[in-house]
Formats: C-alpha cells, structure tokens, sequence
C-alpha cells in the first residue's frame, strides 16, 4: 500500500501550520516549523505570490489529508462516500474523517500522533469489540469499545499511559487505567477541532 515517507516536518512548513505528525516533539523547540517557519525547497523564502481560489482549494485539501496520513485516492474515496449520504457534505466528510480507526487512537490519548496511532493499529495492538483490528482506516461506529489487547498491554508505551490524565472530546469515554476506550456518539461538527475549512474542499471537488 503507498505511503508517505519522506520526512513528515516538510509537510508543516509547506502548510505553514503545525500539523502535529511528530508528537511531543510538535510542541518543544526542536519544531522545524519554529526554525524554519518558510516552505520547503529552493524558492521556499522567495517573494509569496498571491493565492488564487483553487489554490486556497487545493492547499485545503492537502492540509486535510496531511492532519489524517491519507493519499489522494484514498481521501477522494472518503470524499465520495461522505457525498452520498444525507446532510451537508463537509461535515459528513470531517466526520468520516475522525472515526477512522487511526484517528480514534489518537483521541483516546493511546498515541502521541496520528502517525504512531496508524503504526500502532498496523502492529495489532487494538482490539474493536474484543476482535484484533489492524486496518487504520476501520470504521469505528458509536458503541464500538476499542481496547489495548492483553498482551501489548505490558509495554513501556502502554503502562505510562496508564498513570496520564486524558482529555478526551465529548463524543468519546476512555478509561485510562483498562486502557479502553469507548465512542458515545458520531461527533457533532462542533466538536471537531481540526483546523480545517471543509467547504474549501467540498468546492474543488464539485467542480
């Protein structure tokens, strides 16, 4: 399956915005954004043009798929299906987006990014509903209890979590102690803090 590997900082700098794919590492010093706050790339600190429309489009859409660690054909797809059901498409979209498997990982507290929560469920540490789940991309539905499996709970990783204090969004419950998780409710778009401009995207693909 493709994947993005070349290194993760040039996608925050190309954004201008921190996109929190480092972990602890986003918020200290060491944040290539913080040093070297210009685009990646020989022209990176030359004159900036003015951004058209589709250019304010399109940097949208790849700031989405950044935040997730998604390629195109796969955030299109996600695109398409949001498009087919009822309601305001942008928000079915971000919707999609934050039950991903992945991303819940990532709002229980069990990972430090989005980026180790995908490596995480990749390495089959998660359970849905007490069956091993290692697509990152798994729809998780309200209801679906997402646990560490008995055997990765002993790692150095997982035991710290287990002493933290997470805050989690209101649409989800964690026990930090079971290292369990539970989703209460699709998130309301409210409730969502990414700093996304959904509509931006919803334009560029309706043309």
């Amino acid at each position: 399956m493709a994947r993005y590997t070349d290194a993760s900082c040039k996608l925050c700098r190309r954004e201008a915005q921190k996109l929190f794919l480092k972990g602890d590492r986003c918020y200290s010093a060491k944040c290539a954004l913080e040093r070297r706050a210009f685009p990646p790339g020989q022209h990176g600190q030359g004159r900036q043009r003015k951004t058209s429309d589709y250019g304010l489009q399109l940097r949208e859409k790849q700031k989405a798929k950044r935040f997730y660690g998604m390629l195109e054909k796969q955030f299109r797809n996600t695109f398409d299906k949001a498009a087919k059901k009822k309601g305001i498409t942008g928000d079915n979209l971000l919707v999609a987006l934050e039950t991903r498997l992945d991303n819940v990982v990532f709002r229980m507290g069990f990972a430090s990014s989005r980026k180790e929560a995908r490596q995480l469920v990749n390495h089959g540490h998660f359970t849905v509903n007490g069956r091993k789940v290692d697509i990152p991309s798994s729809e998780i539905v309200p209801g679906s209890v997402v646990a560490v499996r008995q055997r990765s709970q002993k790692s150095p990783k997982f035991e710290e979590i287990k002493e933290m204090q997470i805050s989690a969004p209101a649409w989800i419950s964690v026990d930090a102690a079971k290292l369990t998780g539970t989703v209460l409710s699709l998130p309301r778009r409210e409730e969502i803090d990414t700093p996304i401009a959904e509509h931006l995207i919803v334009e560029l693909y309706s043309k």
